[in-house]
């Protein structure tokens, strides 16, 4: 029969990438990976029958058939407990070619040996294999485009009112930049993703008690297996993995989000009508609005934006579980299986910035950067956003009043009531106040040259744009 491979979460959201690792039937597959790798270190150790290597490999691919709708059948309609029901459906597959290696899967594992470190693979994997790829693809992508307007003059937003000079790379420089700090979070939390094989407490009781701590040489039991898994073990633990590891990564994937959203909510209002500095471009029959055929709506940014506001309420899941009785109970165990979902929002935000045309070109590259609106915004304001470097210069110039007083209540209400520059205001002022007057003679010749020109005021702009943007690339090579 056909596998079931929806990921948790609203059906509307499927990506792709996560289908290896969260599709609903293949749920089961690294935890078929955790037995098989113990059943293997029993074999070794020579606790277990051992048989052939080409026939061990033909009964793991048998056993990699066991689909979650198997599982989930035969638990509830027999074992009512999940883990007991794959390990008969596993055993019903070993019987087939050795009945004596049959009855040792499972032992001496506890479920939660199996779940906790099946999970540990599930996101690691998922992680490496379809986030990681991801987010480095954004980072480049957004680093192009930063580079691509670097020198771009744009009036800086503060309070949603015009503030001073930026430049469009500054903006977009600001975003990437979280991005990346993120990325090397995630990165370092997904390496610290642990395993557990401690039996029923965590105390290794069976392993001690029976044995088979004394038959695996140099390495421990625990060892043994996860080596073969790729995964460290936890340095203590209970029936459970502590839940800080799995946390921190699910955190960062959060952290990841919200600069996915802030770009969203930064590109949508900059996509505004009156505002304009950034076009979503619209594709062959796409539709803007159900009744104003003139609308562009910003569909990708306000997803971005979305989709975050979705994924952060479901990290007070995670928090949830932080705390159990006695550090294992069932309240949890249904909670964490909402755990992927996480990734799943996470994954969508990207695959909205990287969803490619006819052309095969991605969103995030298409987007449009508008000169032309950028310079007629910047306009609006350019007389008046002087204003901070013009009552610095005073102060420097050792003017005897309030400085910022007489830029606010004076030259701007003088600038704006004659329509001339803050410059202009200033050298109209001081004909008639001698302290203006005497601090004008103090002020540099480059600062009055300045003062003319406020498309000059952005600061470190360009320079600190190819700053993160050449930080970013670094990030992403060592990584390649």
């Amino acid at each position: 029969m056909p596998k079931n491979l929806a990921l948790p979460g609203n059906p509307r959201y499927q990506p792709k990438q996560l289908v290896d690792f969260f599709g609903h039937d293949n749920l089961y597959q690294t935890l078929i990976e955790v037995e098989i790798a113990n059943l293997e270190v029993l074999m070794e150790i020579r606790v277990a029958p051992r048989i052939d290597a080409s026939l061990w490999e033909q009964i793991k691919e048998e056993l990699f058939q066991i689909i979650t709708t198997e599982v989930d059948k035969r638990e509830h309609e027999v074992t009512k407990h999940d883990i007991r029901a794959l390990v008969q459906l596993m055993q019903e597959v070993i019987s087939k070619y050795n009945p004596g290696l049959a009855q040792w899967v499972h032992i001496p594992l506890t479920s939660y040996d199996v779940v906790d470190t099946g999970r540990s693979l599930q996101f690691m994997r998922a992680y490496k294999f379809a986030l990681q790829p991801s987010i480095m693809k954004v980072i480049s992508i957004m680093a192009d485009l930063a580079e691509s307007v670097v020198e771009q003059l744009q009036i800086g937003r503060s309070h949603g009112k015009h503030a001073l000079p930026i430049t469009m790379g500054f903006w977009i420089a600001t975003i990437l930049n979280r991005i990346t700090y993120n990325f090397i979070k995630m990165d370092s939390h997904a390496s610290e993703l642990v395993g557990k094989i401690s039996g029923a407490v965590g105390a290794y009781n069976a392993q001690k008690g029976l044995g088979l701590m004394a038959k695996t040489g140099d390495v421990t039991y625990k060892e043994a297996v996860l080596d073969k898994l790729g995964l460290k073990a936890a340095p203590i633990s209970t029936q459970i993995l502590p839940p800080e590891p799995l946390a921190y990564f699910l955190f960062s994937c959060v952290m990841m989000s919200a600069s996915f959203g802030q770009f969203g909510r930064d590109a949508r209002h900059l996509m505004r009508s009156e505002i304009e500095e950034v076009v979503e471009q619209f594709e062959k029959d796409q539709v803007g609005s159900s009744t104003m055929a003139h609308k562009r709506n910003p569909i990708n940014f306000e997803n971005l934006e979305g989709t975050w506001l979705k994924l952060k309420n479901e990290f007070g899941k995670v928090l949830d579980t932080l705390i159990s009785e006695h550090q294992r109970d069932l309240v949890g165990s249904s909670v964490y299986r909402d755990f992927p979902t996480i990734l799943v929002d996470l994954q969508q935000q990207m695959n909205t910035l990287l969803r490619k045309n006819a052309s095969g070109q991605e969103f995030l590259s298409r987007i449009t950067l508008n000169e032309e609106a950028c310079q007629r915004n910047f306009a609006m304001s350019a007389d008046y956003v002087l204003a901070e470097p013009l009552y610095i210069a005073l102060v420097m110039a050792s003017y005897q009043q309030d400085a910022h007083h007489v830029v606010n209540h004076v030259l701007v209400p003088y600038a704006k009531e004659h329509n001339v520059s803050l410059v202009d205001a200033l050298i109209s002022c001081s004909v008639d106040n001698y302290d203006l007057a005497e601090a004008m003679k103090n002020i540099p010749s480059e600062v009055l040259e300045l003062l003319q020109h406020p498309e000059s005021y952005y600061g470190v702009a360009p320079a600190k744009t190819r700053e993160i943007v050449l930080a970013a690339r670094d990030v992403v090579a060592m990584r390649s």
